[in-house]
C-alpha cells in the first residue's frame, strides 16, 4: 500500500513538473510572438494583406486606364498641371472626374495609392472601413470624400495586424508629406498636427469645407480605447496625364 502511495506521489510530481514546463514554454512563446508582432506586425495576417495588395494594384491600374479613356473631352486633362488649390480651371477639371470615379466604387474596391515617405509607406487604399475591408489595406470612410471633391478624406488603417500599414503613424510630424495618387490626379498633403481622441468621438468625421486628409489608427498599439488622428492639408495637385 505504501509502495502504491509513493508511486502516485512520484507520478503527480512528474505531472506537475511537465505541466510547469509546458506552461513556461507557452508563456515564453507568447512573449516572443508579442515581441515579433510589436516590431514587425503579425506575419500571418500580413501575408494575407500582401496578396490582397497585389490584386488591388492590378485593379487600380485597370481603373486608371478605364477612367481616362471614358472621361468626357470637356473635363479630360491634356497635361499635368500643378498648383496648391490654385485655379478654378483645375478644380473644374478634377471635380467632375472625382465625382465620376466615386460613382463607380463599392465597398472594398481599390481607390488610390497612399505614399508617406516618413513611414516608408506605399499602399493601395480601398473604399470602406468594415473589418473585412481593412484586412486588404487602409480604407476611406464612406461618409467622407475623395481627394478633389473639396472636403475631408478620412483614411483608417491597422497598427498591429494585416501588414500594419499605420504601425508608426505616431511618428508623423508637422511638415511631413503624404501623397494620394488616384486615376484622375495626384494630391500632395503636408501634416499639420496629431491628436488623440476617444474611440467614439465622431467629430473627426465632420465636414471640413476644404481639402483635408486625416489618417486614423488605434491608440495606443494593441488597444482600441482611443484613436490617433493625423491631419494634413492639401498643398499641391497634379492632374492626370491623358
Amino acid at each position: 500500500m505504501e509502495r502504491t502511495s509513493a508511486s502516485w506521489e512520484v507520478s503527480l510530481r512528474r505531472l506537475a513538473l511537465s505541466s510547469g514546463i509546458v506552461l513556461l514554454v507557452l508563456g515564453l512563446g507568447a512573449l516572443a510572438w508579442g515581441a515579433v508582432t510589436w516590431q514587425w506586425g503579425d506575419p500571418v495576417t500580413a501575408l494575407y494583406t500582401k496578396r490582397a495588395q497585389s490584386r488591388l494594384a492590378d485593379e487600380l491600374e485597370a481603373k486608371r486606364h478605364t477612367l481616362l479613356a471614358t472621361a468626357p473631352a470637356t473635363v479630360q486633362p491634356s497635361a499635368p498641371t500643378s498648383a496648391a488649390g490654385s485655379g478654378s480651371g483645375e478644380r473644374a477639371a478634377i471635380g467632375p472626374l472625382a465625382r465620376r470615379y466615386r460613382s463607380t466604387l463599392g465597398e472594398g474596391d481599390a481607390v488610390g495609392r497612399l505614399r508617406v515617405p516618413r513611414l516608408d509607406l506605399d499602399v493601395v487604399v480601398v473604399l470602406g472601413t468594415e473589418d473585412a475591408t481593412l484586412r486588404d489595406g487602409p480604407g476611406i470612410h464612406r461618409t467622407t470624400r475623395l481627394p478633389g471633391q473639396g472636403g475631408l478624406t478620412y483614411v483608417a488603417g491597422h497598427r498591429t495586424t494585416y501588414d500594419a500599414p499605420f504601425a508608426d503613424v505616431d511618428r508623423l510630424r508637422a511638415g511631413d508629406v503624404a501623397t494620394m495618387e488616384l486615376p484622375y490626379g495626384t494630391f500632395r498633403y503636408e501634416v499639420t498636427g496629431t491628436r488623440i481622441v476617444d474611440d467614439d468621438d465622431l467629430s473627426v468625421l465632420a465636414p471640413t469645407g476644404r481639402e483635408i486628409l486625416r489618417l486614423q489608427a488605434c491608440h495606443p498599439r494593441f488597444r482600441a480605447t482611443q484613436r490617433i488622428i493625423v491631419s494634413a492639408r492639401l498643398v499641391d495637385t497634379v492632374t492626370a496625364d491623358a
